[in-house]
């Protein structure tokens, strides 16, 4: 009798030979915990070994098969004790070196002993080797020469070799021959969206060893029919993830926030300049949202510098004018006390108190902060992700604003949401965005949000022009500077990056910049701002800059966002190379926000990789955040765009959200149809593909 699908998920690894309990644990790091996950845990690659190369026809660099026999084997004491052993076929010889290698290793490859061996080709010190090759002893003259199908390279993780996963893989797929693995999508289905109706298994065992046959190119894009089948019901279950999100959210409970159009008015007529079209398109958008008894979960895109603050501030307005509470979390110190501040200005001239909550906010001022929020006195909350700490209580928090959401990561932004439910009663959440998000990336990752684009400028910008130059061209920017300054009267920002993941190292490169610029530009005020000065001093900086008393700020990525000055006309960025595409569009955002013309220098340290070369001219040839993003998605990954390389949110066994754009339309529309039609399957297809991680998605 063939099992199911529920048997098949539920057939512990313990029924596979060779796997005890270490090798469950190492298992499960991978998240495979059953068959099924181990028959959809795919390879990230593949190498050829369906032909044999002799060893007089190798070069360096070559990935491949030889064989021949063992013509000496001995142990070298250098530095550390290793095996090299010198393989011979008659028409060349190469030596193979162990340095981690086995007690009976050395009699395995004793002379003699005819071997057949894969690795990379690498130049040694007397003749061409192989660094740790996978090899076979041979004692069947008979066996056949080479593989008959492509060799998966899969995930793993230490102490699983490769090889073990090949063969576990191979014990899967033997029982998963004899048994039933359910096709959870119609044939009449797949039929109606023009979709070949291959069956799942067939697909499966196909991609863990195809035959020598099959086109290389093909798959190595993504583009096989096997490879587009599974892709397919990934997409698929993330869709179905999505869509169940929204269904949920709209059972929840919200307060209804009608707008008071005369606080509304008032706030609109202090203002110093006029809303854009886009601006208040998008906010009735929200207002028609906030109105309903249900939470509304909106995205709102822009580009650098289109105003999404102003419309985070008329959504707030709507729900303090109905007497509840707005929280604001922003990703840094920096951006957050500017927030704070800027609410405060507009704020508290309507009547309504603002509160400013951080990590850095402690003593008394935080003691006053808290009782605040937890009385409803503090009606507007901005802070950082201090605002879902266990103290934080809220009176009647009916609507959040999560700025730079892309920063934040799943946990932080689920447990705000949470913080915020009251009996059932969830707050209205706007999740804004300055990094455009590619529509591929949108349709997957924020399906379950409604989305705003501010496609519009306010009037006065000027374009960035940006060029690249090598650093040993910092003498001419720095003269470049000067004139800036003391000609123009303009201001300039000179951005320390050094090396991304250190802010420490950071700190260091702003440091030594700024001693360095301000012993050359004698007659400039340099100032300096980084992540670790005190919260007071870094706003004190930035208001002498925005006063023009400073100007040059030499500065760590913390200005990323956020930073508003219209009399800075000059970016210049160190190590742009080391940065994305989305990173580096931010920081040029700071300048050209006003209507003199504006420049970007990026400097980076030759000589520049393929990826870098292309990052700085996809940076050179637009401004317009949207292509940028576009381009940031091919190049680097929707982890890394999305921020989430560290959630999860955006893994896939198999799906590339890049290569599959052209399936996620089609992975949509069937997730509606599937959800009406069929809604037993749902979550079972999500079982399937997500197991554990559709708790991420929930934010």
């Amino acid at each position: 009798m063939k099992e199911s699908i529920k048997d098949l998920s539920s057939i512990s690894l313990n029924h596979l030979k060779g796997v005890a309990a270490k090798q469950c644990e190492r298992l499960a790091k991978l998240g495979i915990y059953n068959i099924q996950d181990l028959l959809l845990h795919l390879p990230l690659r593949y190498e050829d070994r369906t032909f044999q190369v002799s060893l007089g026809a190798l070069a360096v660099g070559m990935e491949c098969v030889v064989e021949g026999e063992i013509e000496l084997s001995e142990v070298i004491t250098a530095r550390k004790r290793m095996l090299v052993c010198r393989l011979s076929d008659g028409t060349g010889s190469i030596d193979l070196r162990f340095f981690n290698y086995y007690p009976n290793q050395k009699n395995q490859l004793a002379r003699g002993v005819r071997v057949r061996c894969f690795s990379e080709v690498r130049r040694g010190r007397n003749r061409l080797e192989m660094i740790h090759p996978e090899f076979t002893v041979i004692h069947d003259k008979s066996a056949p020469l080479c593989q008959s199908s492509l060799t998966p390279v899969y995930p793993t993780t230490e102490g699983l070799r490769q090889l073990s996963l090949r063969q576990l893989v191979g014990q899967a797929l033997k029982i998963a021959n004899s048994s039933n693995l359910r096709e959870l999508i119609a044939p009449d289905l797949l039929a109606t969206m023009n979709l070949p109706a291959m069956p799942l298994l067939d697909a499966i065992a196909f991609i863990h060893n195809p035959p020598a046959t099959v086109d290389q190119m093909l798959l190595a894009e993504g583009q096989h029919p096997c490879q587009q089948r599974l892709v397919l019901e990934e997409l698929l279950a993330h869709q179905l993830t999505m869509l169940k999100l929204r269904v949920e959210n709209q059972s929840h409970g919200a307060y209804p926030l009608p707008p008071s159009q005369k606080i509304l008015n008032s706030f609109l007529n202090d203002l110093t300049f006029t809303p854009t079209k886009a601006q208040l398109r998008v906010n009735q958008e929200i207002s028609q949202d906030i109105k309903k008894s249900h939470p509304m979960m909106r995205l709102v895109q822009g580009d650098v510098g289109s105003g999404k603050t102003l419309v985070a501030a008329m959504a707030a307005i709507q729900a303090l004018g109905c007497d509840k509470q707005v929280a604001l979390m922003a990703p840094t110190e920096l951006l957050a006390e500017q927030h704070a501040e800027n609410f405060s200005q507009w704020m508290v001239p309507l009547g309504f108190n603002v509160v400013w909550l951080s990590g850095k906010v402690t003593g008394k001022a935080r003691k006053l902060a808290l009782e605040a929020i937890a009385s409803g006195e503090a009606k507007m909350i901005v802070g950082t992700h201090a605002l879902f700490q266990e103290a934080v209580k809220f009176e009647s928090l009916a609507l959040i604003i999560v700025d730079e959401q892309h920063r934040f990561g799943v946990h932080q932004r689920l447990a705000l949401r949470e913080k915020g439910s009251q009996d059932g009663v969830y707050p209205h959440q706007l999740i804004m965005t300055a990094t455009p998000i590619p529509r591929t990336l949108a349709m997957s990752a924020y399906a379950d949000l409604d989305c705003s684009i501010i496609d519009e400028l306010p009037p006065g910008r000027t374009p960035v022009t940006t060029v690249a130059m090598s650093d040993a061209r910092r003498q001419d920017v720095i003269d470049r500077v000067k004139n800036t300054c003391l000609q123009q009267k303009r201001q300039v920002y000179w951005v320390c990056t050094l090396i991304e993941e250190s802010e420490n190292l950071q700190c260091q490169a702003a440091e030594d910049t700024h001693r360095q610029l301000s012993e050359q530009l004698t007659n400039l005020s340099v100032g300096l701002v980084h992540g670790r000065m005190k919260s007071p001093e870094k706003m004190q900086i930035m208001q002498q800059f925005k006063a023009g008393e400073i100007d040059v700020l030499v500065a760590t990525t913390v200005i990323e966002v956020g930073v508003d000055v219209p009399n800075a006309s000059l970016m210049v960025i160190e190590n742009s190379e080391r940065l994305g595409l989305a990173q580096l569009h931010q920081l040029r955002g700071r300048v050209g926000r006003g209507s003199t013309a504006s420049h970007c220098v990026l400097f980076y340290h030759p000589p520049l990789s393929h990826h870098g070369k292309q990052r700085i001219a996809a940076l050179r040839d637009s401004n317009d955040g949207f292509l940028i993003a576009e381009k940031d998605l091919e190049l680097r990954g929707p982890g890394e765009v999305l921020g989430t390389r560290q959630t999860g949110t955006a893994e896939f066994k198999i799906a590339d959200l890049y290569q599959h754009r052209k399936l996620l339309p089609k992975a949509s529309k069937l997730a509606t149809k599937l959800h009406q039609r069929h809604p037993e399957l749902v979550a079972l297809l999500i079982e399937r593909w997500l197991g554990e991680k559709e708790e991420f998605a929930k934010v």
